[in-house]
């Protein structure tokens, strides 16, 4: 049980660095509740287990490739400017009292989740260099069905901190006022199109390089 849960840790450890997710997931709280900060965090999951595979199954170079790299890093440029922006426009419109789940639909928040841990390549080398070498490790170690058990754990880590995150992002709409609300909303939005210059960056490096 004592490595089972050092597995949780590690999965509680990757996702708990500051980041797209965690910005869009504080926001989210705030302007729509615990259930929609809670589907980001699920779609972010959802890409993880996805990069968890590819790192299984080996065919985690294919995204290495320059390519690749240059369009994960231009879309994750879009998607982080547009939900950076969409969040500065509806900042303004924060209330307290407002409906909760009428912000977006469920299947938007879960997608917007999901399209910021994918198109994140920081995430690629995250799972890479961390959960590759632990892998590489525990199957040397251990049979196939210590591999998924170990697995699991990692992904109930990354579940633990989703659903702390959008209980602490509820929190916030709950217990501040709407000024202060407003606010930590902007810095989110902020955060998020920080981040999204960041991307494009990358991906203008990647494609004009410094001779």
């Amino acid at each position: 049980m004592g490595i089972f849960f050092s597995y949780v840790f590690l999965g509680l450890s990757l996702a708990a660095p500051i980041g797209p997710i965690n910005a869009a997931q504080l926001d989210k709280g705030i302007k729509s509740g615990f259930f929609h900060a809670w589907l980001i965090g699920l779609g972010s999951l959802a890409a993880d287990i996805l990069y968890m595979l590819t790192v299984y199954f080996g065919i985690v170079h294919f995204l290495e490739t320059p390519f690749m790299k240059t369009f994960l890093w231009s879309f994750g440029c879009f998607v982080l400017l547009y939900t950076g922006f969409e969040s500065l426009l509806s900042a303004k419109k924060l209330s307290g009292e407002q409906d909760r789940n009428n912000e977006s639909s469920a299947a938007k928040t879960f997608f917007t989740g999901f399209f910021l841990a994918l198109s994140n390549p920081l995430t690629i080398l995250f799972w890479l260099g961390i959960y590759g070498s632990v892998l590489a490790k525990t199957a040397a170690q251990y049979d196939t069905s210590h591999l998924v058990l170990y697995s699991c754990a990692v992904i109930l880590g990354l579940i633990i901190w989703d659903i702390t995150m959008a209980l602490i992002a509820s929190s916030f709409r709950r217990l501040l006022t709407d000024r202060v609300l407003i606010i930590i909303s902007v810095l989110s939005g902020l955060s998020l199109i920080c981040f999204g210059i960041y991307f494009g960056w990358q991906a203008a490096a990647l494609l004009f390089p410094l001779q």
